[in-house]
Parts: structure tokens; C-alpha cells; sequence
């Protein structure tokens, strides 16, 4: 009796696998996004709204060089006499100034200098926003990927126990088998299903911030398209680390944006200095009956006298601010050079631990699991070996899931840290 139930057992076991898988692939297409990664990128660029807010960004950089191009209004002045005692009601004063303003020392040029660099600064910024939002969307992809492919392992397992609990409910019922039994595939069920809903969480909680890096619909499930294949390939040992560290000098925007800081900062000095100098204004006045006779007609200068006020405040916050940006600047040399180090080495690191595995491994392990429902049907392990058996078979699976995530997540660090795309294209 005890043998037909494990056939029973081993049937249903290796029966609701395959039905899992079934279920598990075939989710609503109406509700399902199946999308490449190049795909994924294509959307990206095309809808993120984070960018598109940056690129304002830019065109409003853009207006302030018109703005600063533009040579200050004339002022007019006009004003017409309204009463004058002892005087005729026929008398009629007026009297017409105009005047202009004129910059020097090259402030309009100094001007027009600092906001073309603004305009490379939010560009600087736009990009390294670029790099950024796209090394998160890269991420997720491969998170969401090979995540899932956990999520099957689990979902295997839950339906199978799942049916095979109910099973061994009524033949325990019955007196058929022991409680043991019975408490021992109800304890792997459940501790199957809280590790599968945290997994779950997990998923759920990339899917969100991978959809609105596209912008797509809050009711799809993205499906990864992945062909993935790195298996004893070396591909970061064949990058020399200089190659890298010399693109990241080059290929970083925030590192051209502290060296732009410092550019602003030394044009920003100068014209504070040129600040001290005093603008003036020349003008033209007319008075219809002046004090000196009629139909007068004059001209004047007027120019600040800087006595007290040179700016000297201006120019001292404006050298401060050069010898921060020049800190800042060497601080960030320091970031990207550590960045790449670090990455670069546990990118290594991972292709050597990724590549000691033998290629055969998984297909050798799932044809073993294969033996364990055989010789459990011919009673040659026991119920407690046998979910030990397949056990070690989930934790090797999720295990080999993670490896390959982590080893593609390195790759792509390296492309974020060197600004450039040298993995996984």
C-alpha cells in the first residue's frame, strides 16, 4: 500500500512540475509586455520623463545666451508743463530726455561666455542623468530576468506540494501514513511559499520603477527577452584596466561638468573684477523753454564713482568659488578612479568564480534530480531524503540564477562607471 502511494507521490511530484511550468509561462498576452533589452532602450529614450525634464533643462540654458547677447533698452523721458503761476493759460513747457547705457570692461562678452558654459553644463548634466537612468533600466532588466527564472523553480515545487499535501491529508486520514509525513511536506510547503512571496515582492517592486523608466502601462508584467550566453568566456580579462580608467577620464559627464564648474568660476572671477569698473550712461536732453532760453538742447554723462562699493565681496566669494571647484574637480578624479578599480575587480572576480563552474553542471543536476524521483519510487531513499534531494536542487538553481545576474549586473557597472559601452551590446 505504502509503495502505490509513493508512486502515487512521485507521479503527482513530477506531474504538477510540468503543469507549473505550463502555468507559469502563460500569462494573459493583453497584460504581458515581451520586450528586448534594445527594445527596452528604444521606449526609454523616447518616453522617460525624467529626460525630457532634463532637456528644458537645456533649452532653457539655451534662452539665457539670447538673453545675455541683448544690449541694454534706452531710457526715454518726456514731461509737459501743466500750470505756471503769473504765466499766460497759451504757455506749454515740455521737455525730452533720452539716454543709454553703456557696459565696459567686456561684461556683455563675459556674460555671454558664462551662459554658453551653462548651456555645456546642462548638457553635461542631461547626459550623466542618461548614464545613470540607463545603467538602472540595464539593471532592472537582467534583475527581472533572471529573478523570474527563481520564480519558476518555486512555483514548480509550491504546486507540486501543494497537491501532494492533499493527497497525503486523506491517506493519513485514512491511516495509511504516519503524521510525520504528513507535517513534514506541509513545513517545506510553507516555507516554500514565504520564501516564493518575498521573491515575488522582490519582482513586483523592479517591475515598477522598470516601468516607469519606459513609461509603460501599469497594468502589464514585462517578459525579458534575453539570449544570455557568457559561459567560459573572458571578457573583462581582455580589457586592460588603463583602457577603462583612460575612458572614464574621458567618457565622464560628471567629471566634464566639474571641469566646466571650474571654467565658470574663473570667467565668473573676471567679470566681478570687471564689475568694479563703472558702467555709464550718455544722454540727450531737449527743454522748449529752459532756463537759459528757448528750444534748449543737451547732452551728459553720468558713471558711478567708486569710492566705497568695488565689488570686493563679489570678487572674494568668486575666488572662493574657484579653489572649491578646483577640490571638487580633484575629488571627483579621486570617485572615478575608485569606482573603477572596485568594479573592475569584483568584475574579475565573478568571471573567474562564474567560469570554475562546469558548463554540464546544470543539466547534469537536473538529470540527477530525475534519478531522486526514481529511486524514491522504488523506496531506495526516503520522503525525507528525497525533499532533501530537491531542496539542495532549488538552492543550487537560485544560486547559479544569482551568479549569472550578479556576473551581468558587474558587466554593466563597468559601463556605468567608464561612461562607456563595452559589456553586454
Amino acid at each position: 500500500m505504502y509503495k502505490k502511494l509513493a508512486r502515487i507521490f512521485i507521479l503527482l511530484q513530477m506531474g504538477y512540475m510540468a503543469a507549473g511550468i505550463s502555468v507559469f509561462a502563460q500569462a494573459p498576452v493583453s497584460d504581458t509586455l515581451n520586450i528586448t533589452i534594445k527594445q527596452a532602450e528604444d521606449q526609454f529614450l523616447k518616453n522617460n520623463l525624467q529626460l525630457i525634464i532634463q532637456r528644458y533643462n537645456i533649452d532653457n540654458a539655451s534662452a539665457q545666451v539670447i538673453t545675455s547677447r541683448l544690449f541694454p533698452n534706452p531710457d526715454f523721458n518726456f514731461s509737459n508743463g501743466i500750470y505756471a503761476s503769473g504765466v499766460s493759460t497759451g504757455y506749454s513747457e515740455q521737455a525730452f530726455g533720452l539716454s543709454q547705457l553703456f557696459t565696459t570692461a567686456g561684461k556683455r562678452n563675459k556674460n555671454i561666455q558664462l551662459a554658453k558654459i551653462s548651456v555645456d553644463q546642462a548638457k553635461f548634466q542631461f547626459f550623466d542623468l542618461l548614464r545613470t537612468l540607463k545603467f538602472t533600466l540595464r539593471s532592472d532588466f537582467y534583475n527581472i530576468y533572471f529573478q523570474e527564472q527563481s520564480a519558476k523553480v518555486y512555483a514548480e515545487e509550491i504546486n507540486s506540494l501543494t497537491k501532494t499535501l492533499t493527497v497525503f491529508k486523506e491517506q493519513y486520514a485514512k491511516g495509511n501514513i504516519a503524521q510525520k509525513e504528513v507535517l513534514r511536506i506541509q513545513s517545506q510547503l510553507y516555507s516554500l511559499q514565504t520564501e516564493y512571496d518575498g521573491l515575488q515582492t522582490s519582482i513586483d517592486t523592479v517591475q515598477r520603477e522598470f516601468k516607469l523608466l519606459i513609461k509603460a502601462p501599469v497594468n502589464v508584467y514585462v517578459k525579458p527577452q534575453l539570449d544570455y550566453n557568457l559561459d567560459g568566456k573572458d571578457i573583462v580579462t581582455n580589457v586592460p584596466y588603463q583602457r577603462l580608467l583612460d575612458s572614464a577620464y574621458t567618457n565622464r559627464y560628471d567629471l566634464k561638468l566639474a571641469k566646466s564648474t571650474i571654467d565658470y568660476n574663473n570667467l565668473n572671477l573676471k567679470l566681478q573684477k570687471a564689475t568694479a569698473i563703472p558702467d555709464f550712461s550718455l544722454s540727450v536732453n531737449y527743454d522748449k523753454l529752459g532756463s537759459y532760453g528757448q528750444n534748449f538742447l543737451g547732452a551728459g554723462i553720468e558713471f558711478n564713482l567708486p569710492f566705497f562699493n568695488r565689488n570686493q565681496g563679489g570678487i572674494k566669494q568668486a575666488r572662493i568659488a574657484v579653489d572649491q571647484s578646483k577640490v571638487q574637480l580633484q575629488a571627483q578624479q579621486n570617485q572615478v578612479e575608485s569606482d573603477v578599480a572596485i568594479n573592475y575587480k569584483g568584475a574579475l572576480r565573478l568571471e573567474k568564480l562564474y567560469n570554475s563552474f562546469d558548463p554540464a553542471f546544470k543539466t547534469d543536476f537536473n538529470h540527477l534530480i530525475q534519478e531522486v524521483f526514481k529511486n524514491y519510487e522504488k523506496r531506495n531513499i526516503s520522503l525525507l531524503e528525497f525533499l532533501d534531494f530537491y531542496d539542495s536542487y532549488k538552492t543550487n538553481t537560485i544560486q547559479l540564477n544569482n551568479l549569472q545576474l550578479n556576473r551581468i549586473t558587474s558587466l554593466e557597472q563597468l559601463n556605468y562607471v567608464t561612461g562607456t559601452p563595452f559589456f553586454n551590446q
